[in-house]
C-alpha cells in the first residue's frame, strides 16, 4: 500500500498558488490587510498590530536592501547601453522632454484641483498642529548635495541622488575608455542581473507585504485621520487618477497611436507593485520588464526606465506638492499668487530628482515650501497621512515611467507594434518566474 507523503503534495499547492494571477494575489492581500487592520484597531489587539508592522517593514526593508547597488549598476549599465542604440543622444533628449511635458501637465492638474476644492478649508487643523521636520530641502542643499564627499556614505545613508551622480560619471567614463572598460561592464551587467533576480524573489512576496503594509496603515491611522484630511486625500487620489487614466491614455492614443487598454494590460502588474511598495526603485525590475514586453527595445528601455525611476515623479513631484502647497497656505492663511503657482510648476519639473525613487516625498515638499516661503511646519501636518497618499503617488510615478518610453519609441519608429498588440496581461507569471533578464 502506497502512502503519499506531505512533501509530495506541497509542490502541487505551491504551483497552484503561482498560477493565481499576480493582480489577484495583490487584491487578496489588500482585502486581508484591511480586514486585519480593522480588527486590530477595533479590538485593540496589540500583537496583531505589531505583527502587521513587522511584516510590512520587513518587505520594505528587503526592497530597500537592494536599492543602493541596484541604482548604481542600473544607471551605469543603462548609460553604456546607449552606445548600442542608434540616435542615442536624440532618444535621451526626447525622453527628458516627455518627462518634462507630462510633469507640467500633472502639476497643472494638481493646481486646478487644489484651487477648486480648497483642501485646507474646514479641516479643523491649525498652524499649531504642524511641526518643523528634522530635515528640510532647499535649492542650495539640492544642488550641493548631488556631489558626494566620499564613495561610501551615499550607499550607507541611501542618498540615491549622489549614487545616481557617481553611476553617471562611471558610465560616461566607461564609454570614453571603450574596449578597456569592457571587463568592468561585463561584471556590472552580471551584478545587475544578480540583483534583479534577487529582487524578483522579493517582488513575489508582494501579496504578503501588502497584508502588512495596508493592515498597519488601517490599524495605526484608522478612518478618523483620513476624515480630517478627506478633501486633501481625495484631491491627491483624483489628481493621480486623472493623470493615470485620462492624460496618459490620451497621450498614448493621440501621440503614440497606441491602445491605452493594451498599455494597462501590460503595465498593470508594475503599477500594482508600486502602489503596495511605495518605491519606484524597488519596482524598477518589474517596470523594465513590462516596458520591454510592451515593445520598447531592450537597449532603450534599460536606459529610460532606470532614468525614470530616479527622476520621473508625476505623483510625488507634481500633483502632490501642488495640492500640498495650496493646503498648507490655506491652513496658515497665506495668499498665493500667479507667480507662486508658476514657481510650483518650476520646482515640479526641475526638482523632481530630489524624490529619488524612494518611499515618501517629504524632501520634494520641503523644497517646494521653502521656494514659496511657506512655513515648514506645514510638513508636519501631512506626515501622518503620507503613507496612504504615497501609494497612489508611486503608482502614478511608475505608470509615467512606462508611458514616456512608449511615446518616444512610437514617435521614433522603434516600437515593436506586434509585441505591444499581443502583450500578455500577467507578466510576472510563466517565464518571468525563471529570471528577470537585464538588457545586454
Amino acid at each position: 500500500m502506497s502512502v503519499s507523503s506531505p512533501s509530495s503534495s506541497s509542490p502541487s499547492s505551491f504551483t497552484k498558488y503561482l498560477k493565481v494571477p499576480f493582480w489577484a494575489q495583490i487584491l487578496a492581500g489588500l482585502v486581508l490587510g484591511v480586514l486585519l487592520g480593522w480588527l486590530a484597531r477595533s479590538q485593540d489587539i496589540s500583537w496583531l498590530v505589531t505583527t502587521l508592522e513587522k511584516v510590512g517593514d520587513t518587505f520594505i526593508g528587503l526592497l530597500k536592501l537592494a536599492v543602493a547597488p541596484l541604482v548604481f549598476f542600473a544607471i551605469l549599465v543603462s548609460i553604456t547601453n546607449l552606445r548600442k542604440v542608434n540616435n542615442a543622444a536624440r532618444l535621451a533628449s526626447r525622453t527628458l522632454l516627455w518627462f518634462m511635458i507630462t510633469s507640467l501637465i500633472a502639476v497643472a492638474i494638481g493646481l486646478v484641483i487644489g484651487l477648486v476644492t480648497n483642501p485646507g478649508s474646514g479641516t479643523g487643523l491649525t498652524p499649531a498642529d504642524g511641526a518643523k521636520p528634522e530635515h528640510t530641502g532647499s535649492w542650495i542643499d539640492f544642488l550641493t548635495g548631488i556631489v558626494p564627499t566620499d564613495v561610501i556614505t551615499p550607499f550607507t545613508e541611501l542618498n540615491v541622488l549622489q549614487i545616481v551622480f557617481m553611476a553617471a560619471v562611471a558610465g560616461i567614463a566607461a564609454l570614453q575608455l571603450g574596449e578597456k572598460a569592457q571587463p568592468i561592464l561585463n561584471l556590472s551587467e552580471s551584478i545587475l542581473e544578480l540583483l534583479q533576480k534577487a529582487l524578483w524573489w522579493v517582488i513575489r512576496l508582494a501579496p504578503l507585504g501588502t497584508v502588512g503594509l495596508i493592515g498597519k496603515a488601517i490599524a495605526t491611522y484608522g478612518w478618523d485621520l483620513i476624515g480630517k484630511y478627506a478633501t486633501f486625500t481625495a484631491d491627491i487620489y483624483v489628481g493621480c487618477a486623472i493623470v493615470m487614466f485620462v492624460v496618459y491614455p490620451t497621450l498614448l492614443a493621440t501621440v503614440a497611436k497606441a491602445s491605452p487598454l493594451q498599455f494597462f494590460k501590460g503595465a498593470w502588474p508594475a503599477i500594482q507593485l508600486a502602489f503596495v511598495s511605495r518605491s519606484s526603485v524597488g519596482t524598477m525590475p518589474l517596470t523594465q520588464k513590462v516596458t520591454e514586453r510592451l515593445g520598447v527595445p531592450k537597449e532603450y528601455a534599460s536606459f529610460a526606465v532606470p532614468f525614470g525611476a530616479t527622476t520621473k515623479m508625476d505623483g510625488c513631484a507634481a500633483i502632490y506638492p501642488a495640492i500640498a502647497a495650496i493646503f498648507v497656505a490655506q491652513i496658515f492663511d497665506i495668499q498665493l499668487g500667479v507667480g507662486d503657482y508658476l514657481l510650483i510648476a518650476f520646482v515640479s519639473v526641475v526638482g523632481s530628482a530630489a524624490t529619488a525613487g524612494l518611499t515618501g516625498a517629504t524632501v520634494m515638499l520641503t523644497l517646494t515650501l521653502s521656494t514659496l516661503g511657506l512655513p515648514m511646519e506645514g510638513v508636519g501636518l501631512l506626515l501622518a497621512i503620507d503613507p496612504i497618499l504615497d501609494m497612489m503617488r508611486t503608482a502614478t510615478n511608475v505608470a509615467g515611467q512606462v508611458v514616456a518610453p512608449l511615446i518616444v519609441s512610437a514617435r521614433e519608429g522603434i516600437l515593436d507594434r506586434d509585441k505591444f498588440n499581443s502583450v500578455a496581461s500577467a507578466p510576472v507569471d510563466a517565464e518571468e518566474r525563471q529570471a528577470v533578464p537585464v538588457a545586454a
